[in-house]
């Protein structure tokens, strides 16, 4: 069976906002009398926002009340919108318009399946949301990755059975939440990090038309 229909992650994989978060959470510590350094930032990735100040906290053995909890949380979203605010389409990632181009040019559906809840804003920045049938975002969603249920959801919406779908992802819980949907896992990344992804590419400039031709023929 050919491939009918594709969901891509958005950050590390059409976008990289994973700095902007970093500057936000950097700009908190630092007001909380701490460094936060990037080797810490890796603890971050695919992590609630409210598990990563939990985390921020402990780095910096802060303990706050829980008034003051929400607040930092408010702070530091605020001071990441800003940064997104600032996006245009010089933050797509290489090539990534060409792949969605010729997916357009072959009537294929594509869907968008992020955790962020600022997906919606980033691709209006960026000039793509109108690639994308459906966004399926953490609005939308009840169970992080790697539960399926954003990806489930996307086929759902796109009408076509999991088994035939293509999903892009850069993360680990990415790779395994469309491996349990059943569907096809494309790793864009380090490969020996996204060793369970069914394809791995460095970037969207390794993938060539030709492959993706094949995976829909």
């Amino acid at each position: 069976m050919g491939i009918k229909a594709f969901i891509f992650d958005l950050d590390g994989v059409i976008v990289d906002t994973a700095k902007y978060h970093y500057l936000a959470w950097k700009k908190l510590a630092n007001e909380l009398g701490f460094e936060f350094t990037l080797e810490q930032n890796e603890l971050f990735k695919g992590v609630s926002r409210k598990r990563c100040l939990e985390i921020l906290l402990d780095i910096g053995n802060v303990t706050a009340t829980q008034e003051q909890f929400d607040t930092w949380m408010v702070e530091k979203n605020e001071d990441y919108l800003a940064y997104i605010d600032e996006m245009d389409s010089s933050e797509i990632l290489p090539d990534v318009p060409r792949v969605l181009n010729y997916l357009k040019g072959k009537n294929i559906p594509m869907a968008l399946g992020s955790a962020s809840k600022n997906a919606r804003a980033i691709l209006e920045k960026v000039g793509l949301i109108s690639y994308f049938e459906y966004l399926v975002d953490g609005t939308n969603v009840t169970k992080a990755k790697p539960d399926p249920e954003v990806f489930l959801i996307g086929a759902n919406k796109l009408g076509v059975s999991p088994e035939a779908c293509v999903v892009f992802e850069d993360a680990v819980a990415g790779i395994q939440a469309a491996n349990n949907a059943g569907m096809t896992s494309i790793g864009i990344g380090d490969e020996s990090i996204l060793s369970e992804a069914q394809y791995n590419f460095k970037d969207f400039t390794e993938i060539s038309n030709d492959f993706l031709g094949q995976l829909i023929s």
